[in-house]
C-alpha cells in the first residue's frame, strides 16, 4: 500500500533552529499545526518525532499514520538528532512505523542491532 505523507519538523531541529528559519513556534506546536494542515490537505500520515505523538495521537490518531525518525536504541549516540526516543517509547507513544538509520548502518553487527530492536519491541 502507498501512503501520502507530510514531513513536519525534522528531528535534527530544535526551537532555536526553527526561529532561525522564521518559524516562531516551538517544535511541538509547529508539528501540531502542520498535522492539522495535513488532515485538511487529505494526507494519510506524517513524518514526525515520536516525542510529539502525545500531542498528535489524541487529535489525529484515527486520521493519520505516524512515521517516526530519530529512533535510537538505549545507549546509542544521538548524533545530530535533537528529539529522539527509543523504539519502545516510540511504539508506546503511538508510532506506526519507526525509522532507525545510523544505529543500524554504523554498527559492527547491523543484524544484531535489528534483532535487539525487534526483541525490545516484542517485550514492550
Amino acid at each position: 500500500d502507498l501512503l501520502l505523507l507530510g514531513v513536519t519538523v525534522l528531528t535534527s531541529m530544535n526551537e532555536v533552529q526553527l526561529r532561525r528559519i522564521g518559524v516562531p513556534s516551538a517544535p511541538p506546536a509547529q508539528v501540531h499545526n502542520l498535522a492539522g494542515a495535513a488532515v485538511e490537505a487529505g494526507l494519510e500520515g506524517l513524518v514526525c518525532s515520536a516525542k510529539e505523538l502525545d500531542l498528535l495521537v489524541p487529535d489525529y490518531g484515527e486520521k493519520l499514520k505516524f512515521v517516526t525518525p530519530g529512533i535510537r536504541p538505549a545507549g546509542s549516540s544521538a548524533d545530530d538528532q535533537k528529539r529522539i526516543v527509543t523504539p519502545e517509547k516510540a511504539a508506546a507513544n503511538g508510532s506506526n512505523y519507526i525509522v532507525v538509520g545510523r544505529p543500524i548502518y554504523k554498527a559492527d553487527s547491523p543484524v544484531e542491532v535489528v534483532r535487539s530492536i525487534n526483541k525490545a519491541l516484542q517485550q514492550s
